[in-house]
């Protein structure tokens, strides 16, 4: 068999990272993990090829070579989905989806020879079984929760490297809390199950392996969901591997807010070589947090818990939601407050919308007030149900939030007040020659092009002078300021 793989295209949105990777001269942030590895879960006879429509375009040829198309996806790449499965049907070649986007609504996607749906490891040999006897059926699913010790290794050889910023890797799947408007749940389980120390270090090696010096995105839903073994066997044995390894690689992931408070793990990641962690803020509104189950940030200062791990040198990039029913009027001044004083400057803010199969679209379904499928795209000016504010208040309301928090003034007071808190570790990971051309790109967009150059130069001179450590840093989310700003215009 021959099996084209193929990974449809974002849309300009606030993690596409699309305005800053022209600085860097990279064509997107991270390769398509999820394909990669169910590439190594094919029989090692078929012929497989990988076509990222972020980094290269679809072609023909590449369609008619392939006696299968598999695509997978998550649902802010719906309408390149729907392209790409409509250019496969007029010539004549099968499809089979899985990934997020199917798993929650494959009914949508007519179009589909066979979906395979929930998690790999279980109904993909269902389905390889079923395709040699000459009977694979329409829809595979389950709902067990497979040990990930099952996972392969990605096959890496199947992309070029060099399109991208960093690569991506999996520890674990699933997370230990219950918001009402998340779908990990339902996607990956409450219980973290976790890949072993020996399995973890071989796909380190098999990464390093491919020549590979850089940054690494644990891709987890929550990395911290087992606290106790990431501190006893998984750190430390990054910490020896990175030692040996010349301190190759630097890790970035995502965690809840109870990070800040293990003074353990946060010195064990750091020293790991971890640099960035996103945290699920979501609001500063204690009744809001109530209503969405987001019990992990109540009664705490959330500003000093960011600060914190601040301090412990982790940069804290932060997601925020409006839209609640228990918002005030008062959210939108009270976040933007949040945001400027606890020194987030890759602060994602998003109006709250129901994906399906979550605690919240079936409440809000009941209530009759679903109205429309969700996009997933954090930053569209639309909800998917009626909220309790006035429409009309609330989308301005966000549009303010966003038009104050990335102007070019409030954005750079908040990269200063950032470094203010930040204690950089100990300078590792590779040098590339690229990041020298995104220090004179930013210099020129930034410090000469941009309305708001003067902001730029004030942080450039102060940093430089005052805090030279930080120097890089300061550059790095100078850039990230760009890409929202420029985001923001398209909103």
């Amino acid at each position: 068999m021959r099996l084209l793989m193929v990974y449809p295209q974002y849309p300009d949105t606030f993690w596409s990272f699309k305005h800053a990777l022209k600085f860097v001269s990279k064509k997107a942030a991270f390769p398509p993990l999820g394909l990669l590895t169910v590439a190594s879960m094919f029989p090692p006879e078929w012929e497989k090829k990988l076509v990222d429509l972020n980094v290269n375009r679809l072609l023909d040829k590449d369609i008619t070579w392939a006696d299968y198309v598999l695509i997978s996806a998550m649902t802010v790449q719906r309408e390149s989905v729907k392209n790409v499965i409509k250019q496969c049907k007029n010539l004549g070649t099968k499809v089979i989806c899985g990934g997020p986007l199917f798993t929650t609504g494959y009914q949508e996607f007519e179009d589909v020879d066979h979906f395979v749906l929930g998690e790999a490891e279980i109904t993909l040999p269902l389905f390889l079984r079923d395709l040699a006897a000459g009977n694979a059926k329409h829809v595979y699913d389950s709902k067990e929760r497979p040990p990930i010790s099952l996972t392969p290794a990605p096959m890496w050889s199947l992309i070029n490297m060099k399109h991208y910023i960093s690569m991506n890797m999996q520890y674990s799947r699933g997370c230990p809390f219950d918001c009402e408007f998340c779908d990990i749940v339902q996607l990956n389980g409450r219980v973290p199950r976790t890949k072993s120390k020996e399995q973890f270090l071989n796909e380190l090696e098999v990464l390093y392996a491919t020549g590979w010096r850089g940054g690494v995105f644990i891709v987890d839903d929550n990395f911290i969901g087992n606290k106790k073994k990431l501190k006893e066997e998984i750190l430390p044995a990054i910490i020896q591997w990175r030692s040996e390894k010349g301190h190759s690689f630097t890790f970035n992931t995502e965690a809840s807010i109870n990070l800040a408070d293990d003074d353990e793990l946060l010195n064990l990641m750091v020293e790991a070589g971890f640099g960035t962690v996103f945290i699920g803020i979501e609001t500063p509104n204690e009744e809001s947090l109530v209503e969405c189950s987001k019990l992990q940030n109540r009664n705490r200062s959330l500003v000093e818990s960011v600060k914190k791990i601040q301090r412990f040198g982790l940069e804290v990039q932060g997601g925020f939601i409006v839209g609640f029913d228990s918002d005030p009027q008062s959210i939108f001044k009270t976040q933007i407050e949040f945001i400027q004083n606890s020194g987030i400057v890759t602060a994602m803010v998003g109006l709250l919308n129901a994906p399906p199969g979550t605690r919240l679209y079936q409440r809000l379904k009941q209530e009759n007030r679903i109205l429309k499928s969700f996009s997933g795209n954090n930053t569209e000016l639309s909800l998917n149900f009626i909220p309790r504010m006035d429409h009309e208040a609330l989308i301005n309301g966000y549009k303010h939030i966003l038009n104050t928090i990335y102007a070019p003034k409030p954005f750079y007071a908040r990269v200063r007040m950032f470094l203010k808190e930040y204690k950089p570790p100990k300078l590792t990971g590779t040098f590339h020659f690229y990041y020298i051309r995104a220090f004179f790109r930013s210099m020129w967009y930034l410090g000469l092009k941009e309305s708001g150059r003067w902001h730029y130069w004030k942080m450039f001179v102060t940093t430089l002078i005052s805090q030279p450590r930080k120097f890089p840093t300061s550059i790095v989310m100078s850039i990230y300021g760009y890409h929202f700003r420029k985001v923001l215009k398209t909103t």
